[in-house]
């Protein structure tokens, strides 16, 4: 087995625009490093060093590939195991060839969520492929979309070469856990690769758990970004931290798009609602969680009268903006996310707010066939 440089070599990797140096490795990002300094909260950061939707990508000849990680995982003091690693999957040719469990590497205790975080140091592990097809392929390994994960080195028993250059379209999407996808089962079964892979485009996932709060540093990073394709799910982490009300919604929304358009003024453009949640159809947040894992809007419905934000209230704010907005931009386009998953679905919510991973799947269908079907807002 060779070593193979993972940075300044023949490796691509495609989802991730930062790239640490760690004292085991290197660390991908989903948001650039200029943008740190400006997380008003540290779960973003975190957030951002889950791998949702980055590979590494290259051409071999090999028959055989390893790659040693060290993931990073957590447990609360209450729960006799870590939380489960996830997956790697390998792809050759873009179809899927195998997949494995990330080793357990790092593991952070804490007593609660929040709480702070006792690190149990770990060793890194070996995620090894074999009985690839002979002859040159091009290979992706996806990350686990819920772990962070250091690469710490990658080994071939063939000759390594630089990727073929992409030609497809390149999409980037914005959203909440619902497009980070943790529970989804494995990196290429979140609906957004589900739905680049029937699409036939390259997905970048920014979608950030607990964190899709419209931040401007967001909006920047869109606007510099090639993109072919952009897709924005706004609305329940706003509505379950009641972090606008509806006097500052508007606006900010507005500001996003304002922003995205700088850099992009023609390309097009969806703006997704949330999808079915019935503990905040009609009530506020702020959120809480049960002792039976479910969760629970502890706002007053009365107040939406007065500006309190419910989904039913977001997704006529968001319907109402880009209809107001498209007279100036043919190029932006709404979907109500009921669409993608439905009120007559919400048996596949186990925690009231998080789909299943066939739910993911199907809502990643559902979106291929509403964008990039012939009229649809990404067809070709």
């Amino acid at each position: 087995m060779k070593a193979v440089p993972l940075v300044g070599g023949p490796v691509e990797l495609r989802g991730a625009l930062d790239l640490e140096t760690t004292e085991a490795g290197v660390m991908p990002r989903r948001l650039p490093a200029w943008t740190k300094v400006q997380y008003q909260d540290p779960s973003v950061y975190g957030v951002t060093l889950m791998p949702s939707g980055v590979r590494l990508v290259f051409r071999t000849d090999a028959c055989e590939v390893e790659l040693d990680v060290l993931t990073s995982t957590g447990q609360l003091d209450a729960e006799p195991q870590p939380r489960p690693t996830g997956m790697m999957e390998l792809l050759v040719d873009g179809v899927p060839f195998g997949r494995q469990q990330a080793p357990l590497g790092n593991v952070l205790r804490m007593a609660g969520p929040g709480a702070e975080q006792r690190l149990i140091p770990g060793e890194p592990g070996t995620v090894r492929f074999g009985g690839l097809p002979a002859g040159m392929k091009q290979v992706e390994l996806w990350l686990p979309q819920q772990t962070p994960t250091e690469l710490v080195s990658l080994r071939a028993d063939g000759e390594v070469l630089a990727p073929l250059p992409d030609g497809r379209r390149r999409w980037v999407h914005y959203g909440s856990s619902i497009s980070h996808c943790l529970e989804a089962d494995g990196p290429t079964g979140t609906w957004p690769v589900v739905a680049a892979t029937l699409g036939g485009v390259e997905v970048i996932n920014l979608g950030q758990a607990g964190n899709e709060m419209l931040d401007p540093y967001v909006a920047r990073t869109i606007r510099d970004l090639p993109a072919d394709l952009i897709s924005l799910k706004v609305g329940i982490n706003i509505v379950a931290l009641a972090a606008f009300r509806q006097r500052s919604f508007g606006p900010a929304v507005h500001g996003f798009l304002d922003t995205i358009r700088e850099g992009h003024p023609q390309t097009p453009l969806l703006l997704i609602s949330p999808v079915s949640c019935p503990t905040f159809e009609e009530r506020p947040g702020p959120v809480a969680a049960g002792a039976d894992g479910k969760i629970t809007a502890l706002g007053d419905p009365a107040d939406v009268a007065g500006g309190a934000l419910s989904l039913t209230l977001v997704r006529a704010e968001l319907a109402r903006i880009v209809a107001a907005r498209r007279a100036r931009d043919c190029h932006l386009h709404y979907l109500d996310g009921r669409e993608l998953l439905g009120p007559d679905e919400v048996a596949d919510l186990p925690d009231g707010l998080h789909p299943t991973a066939a739910a993911y799947r199907r809502m990643g269908k559902r979106f291929a066939a509403h964008a990039f079907v012939d009229g649809g807002p990404f067809a070709c």
